[in-house]
C-alpha cells in the first residue's frame, strides 16, 4: 500500500461523517464506458453528436432513433459494482460513510449495498409512462424493439437526466445538505467539468478533502490528499 492509499485509510479511520461525490470513472472498471476520455462516447462518430442524441429535443423529435441509440450506448445490464462501489458499501456499513452522490445513473452503488445515494441525472432501472405515469423496470425499455409503450399508449421514458431537462431539486437539496455537513469529502471518478452536478462540491467546508481521479481536476490545488489513479484500485486496498 503507498503512503497516499495509507493516508487515505487512516483519514478514513479516523472520521465518521463522510460523503463520496463521484462520476463516469467510477463505473468505468465496470465496464461501463464514460464519456469524455479518448475511447469515451463523445470521441465516437454518429451522423448527430452524442449530446443531441441524449437531448430532451431529439427524445421528442425522434424517439425511435433515441432508444436504439440509449440501449445501445448507454444501458450496460451485464455491469456489475467494481471494487469502489464495494469498498463504499462496507465504509457505510460501518457507519461512517453518510451519503454517495453520484452523476452515474447505472445503478451500481445500489447494487453494491449502498443505502443512501442520491443519483443527480436519475437512473436507468426507473422508468415511467409519460401518460399515465406507471412503473416500468429497465426491463421494459432494454427488450423492446423500436419505442416502448404502455398499455395506455403512452411512451415510457427512462427516468434519467437528459440534456435540457432539469436536474431534480429534491435530489439537490439532499445532495447539497449532505456535502456542506460532511467532516469528510471523497471526490473520485469524475473531471468536474459537467454542471450543474459538479458546483456541489463547492458546499463542502471541512478540511479533508480527498481527489481521486486519473487525470487532473480544477479543484486539485484546494484538496488536501490528491491520488491520480483509477478509483476501483485505490478502493481495493482499503477493502
Amino acid at each position: 500500500m503507498n503512503d497516499k492509499i495509507l493516508q487515505l485509510k487512516k483519514m478514513i479511520d479516523g472520521c465518521d461523517n463522510i460523503v463520496f461525490f463521484g462520476g463516469a470513472g467510477v463505473s468505468t472498471e465496470s465496464g461501463i464506458p464514460d464519456f469524455r476520455s479518448p475511447n469515451g462516447l463523445y470521441k465516437q462518430k454518429y451522423k448527430y453528436s452524442p449530446e443531441y442524441m441524449l437531448s430532451h429535443s431529439f427524445f421528442e423529435k425522434e424517439p425511435k432513433k433515441f432508444f436504439t441509440f440509449y440501449r445501445d450506448k448507454v444501458l450496460s445490464l451485464d455491469a456489475k459494482p467494481n471494487s469502489a462501489h464495494l469498498a463504499l458499501a462496507e465504509i457505510e456499513k460501518q457507519g461512517k460513510l453518510r451519503a454517495v452522490v453520484t452523476q452515474n445513473v447505472d445503478g451500481l452503488h445500489q447494487a453494491a449495498g449502498s443505502k443512501m445515494v442520491y443519483e443527480l441525472h436519475g437512473s436507468v432501472l426507473r422508468n415511467y409512462c409519460q401518460k399515465c405515469s406507471k412503473f416500468y423496470p429497465v426491463e421494459a425499455v432494454a427488450s423492446c424493439d423500436g419505442v416502448p409503450l404502455c398499455e395506455c399508449g403512452g411512451i415510457i421514458k427512462p427516468d434519467v437526466v437528459l440534456y435540457e431537462e432539469g436536474l431534480d431539486q429534491e435530489v439537490i437539496k439532499g445532495a447539497v445538505e449532505a456535502i456542506k455537513n460532511a467532516e469528510m469529502l471523497i471526490i473520485g471518478g469524475t473531471s468536474l467539468v459537467v454542471y450543474p452536478a459538479a458546483g456541489l462540491v463547492q458546499y463542502y467546508r471541512g478540511n479533508k478533502l480527498v481527489l481521486i481521479n486519473k487525470g487532473e481536476t480544477q479543484i486539485d490545488t484546494q484538496a488536501n490528499l490528491v491520488i491520480n489513479a483509477k478509483i476501483g484500485e485505490v478502493f481495493k486496498n482499503l477493502l
